[in-house]
């Protein structure tokens, strides 16, 4: 017998097509929770069945070996108008199934168990079934195991669906923010051509790099935040290769940066502090615009990664020194985002020049 239609089948598939999930590929999260049923229930089936218009679909299973079958022989479009759990001990005794080929087959699908997966809205859209070759029952702990599983299905669906939004969410403010970078660099590169003071020119042009600089960096970080992972060393590499496009052309920066496995936001948080030096150097140590900004990175005892900065820079006394500017804006957001990764700051100024050292310790230190 083939079931009949949902009452509120339009709501029911809006609420099934808003997973985005039909027809995408098998994920170990989905394939483990039907290892972990058909061996708790003792049966050797089992799939997360979804229920489409006119086809059911296996987000995940075990001993079925294909992925959909039509909507005609699903045994489970009949379980979705029930209530959240249905079991079947013996399916060709059952009117809504006695006639099902698939269970009158050699070997036929006998036995059945299902527990609904239901939308935050309430509507069923498929199932977390188990089923035998055989009649047979499940126990009361195999009852509730199922049922436990299929909340996880349903967590799971749920956590994959923030995660997409959540991607298209920062899509749309990468965009957004790379916008107002391009239309803040275009307002100053036309103020700067204005201006009729060489000294306003010249601070002008200090900011439209700046703009650059982020723009750039926003760019590569919104690329990498599509790992899981990221190699450290060589991807600061690439972001002092960025830095030396936007700084002035008299100031070189060199950089050597052992490797290590990081996060996204840890990668973005480095560069930051990475970002800042530079810009630091170039605002405060060099009066005539030339010269090396040398940076390292070394992996120390104790999980501790060193970050170190300095220039070569000719040496001021300290009556000349540029260094109480240097306490301004640019070293706060330094120092917090030294923050943000558990790590410690130290800023030497001596007759040596101007260098800083930074301890940072990563998450998965």
């Amino acid at each position: 017998m083939k079931a009949r239609q949902h009452p509120s089948e339009p709501a029911r598939l809006a609420a099934l097509r808003a997973y985005d999930v039909l027809d995408t590929p098998r994920e170990s999260d989905f394939d483990e929770i039907v290892l972990l049923a058909s061996r708790i229930c003792e049966v050797p089936i089992s799939v997360v069945n979804l229920i489409d218009e006119d086809r059911q679909w296996f987000k995940a299973e075990t001993g079925l070996g294909v992925r959909e079958t039509p909507l005609e022989t699903s045994l489970c479009a009949h379980v979705i108008l029930e209530n959240d759990f249905v079991e079947i001990p013996d399916t060709l005794a059952d009117a809504r199934m006695s006639d099902n080929p698939l269970c009158l087959a050699d070997p036929g699908l006998r036995f059945y168990a299902g527990a609904l997966l239901k939308s935050k809205g309430g509507y069923p859209i498929g199932t977390l079934c188990v089923l035998d070759n055989q009649p047979r029952t499940l126990s009361a702990l195999q009852r509730e195991a199922l049922q436990v599983l299929a909340n996880q299905v349903v967590t799971q669906l749920d956590l994959r669906a923030v995660i997409a939004n959540e991607k298209v969410l920062r899509s749309e403010i990468d965009h957004r923010v790379k916008n107002s970078l391009q239309s803040v660099g275009a307002f100053v590169s036309l103020e700067r051509s204005a201006a009729d003071d060489e000294d306003t020119r010249a601070s002008l042009g200090r900011v439209e790099r700046q703009i650059r600089t982020v723009a750039a960096l926003h760019d590569h970080l919104g690329y990498a935040g599509n790992e899981e992972a990221i190699g450290l060393g060589p991807y600061l590499s690439q972001v002092v290769d960025l830095l030396n496009s936007t700084v002035l052309n008299d100031i070189s920066v060199e950089g050597g940066f052992e490797d290590r496995q990081v996060t996204p936001r840890e990668a973005s948080l480095v560069a930051t502090i990475i970002n800042e030096l530079v810009a630091n150097a170039t605002k405060h140590s060099f009066e005539q615009s030339s010269g090396t900004i040398s940076l390292t990175g070394q992996r120390m005892a104790n999980s501790v990664y060193r970050i170190t900065s300095g220039d070569d820079a000719a040496p001021r006394a300290p009556q000349e020194s540029k260094s109480s500017k240097r306490d301004g804006l640019g070293l706060r957001i330094l120092a917090a985002t030294v923050r943000q990764l558990g790590g410690s700051m130290t800023v030497t100024n001596d007759e040596q020049g101007y260098s800083t050292q930074i301890d940072l310790r990563f998450a998965g230190a």
